[in-house]
């Protein structure tokens, strides 16, 4: 496995670098309202791991993670900001942390955002505009809530976790669908 900073030491950027991964949860329901080029979906946990060190066993360890935690519904309703982000908010936090708090204690040195928010990152969000100056969201975002708000409430049914993969070509490809558990699962 390729070394990599502790878990308490963020880097200087939290770019896109070859062969990094992830994993999100698509909802593709909200793929319309999205303005930044990439499908819609709610981070579990990004960057996730270099490809380079998912083996067969690291991969076997994650398919069975994530099968113990049950299918679920994401509720989109209501906007939020970040400086320069307009995103929703999806219910229930609590699955989404339950996944990402498990994915964090079995690989502790994939650390949300490389540590640039801080060791828990960001609250799980759903980005659909970015790069207003800050300080200027509300002008710029408010015309995209007014006309977004009536698409809301959105609901995904979840089943499955993506792990994508960015690659040379500059743009994330899903990898692989990772099934979460049936009735049998812990939640």
């Amino acid at each position: 496995m390729p070394a990599t900073r502790p878990a308490t030491e963020p880097t200087a950027d939290w770019g896109d670098r070859v062969g990094d991964t992830s994993l999100s949860v698509r909802v593709p329901a909200a793929d319309p309202l999205v303005t930044t080029g990439f499908p819609a979906h709610v981070s579990v946990l990004h960057p996730f791991v270099p490809r380079a060190s998912l083996g067969p066993a690291s991969r076997a360890a994650l398919a069975a993670l994530v099968a113990a935690h049950p299918p679920f519904t994401l509720r989109l309703t209501r906007f939020g900001h970040f400086p320069g982000v307009l995103y929703l908010a999806p219910d229930p936090h609590p699955v989404l942390d339950r996944l990402t708090t498990a994915l964090r204690r079995a690989w502790p040195d994939a650390v949300p955002y490389r540590g640039l928010f801080g060791p828990g990152g960001l609250p799980p969000h759903l980005t659909l505009a970015t790069h207003a100056a800050p300080g200027t969201d509300r002008a710029v975002y408010g015309p995209l809530e007014a006309e977004y708000g009536t698409a809301l409430p959105l609901h995904a049914e979840v089943s499955r976790l993506s792990l994508t993969v960015y690659t040379a070509a500059g743009e994330w490809r899903e990898e692989s669908a990772l099934p979460l558990g049936g009735e049998g699962a812990r939640g």
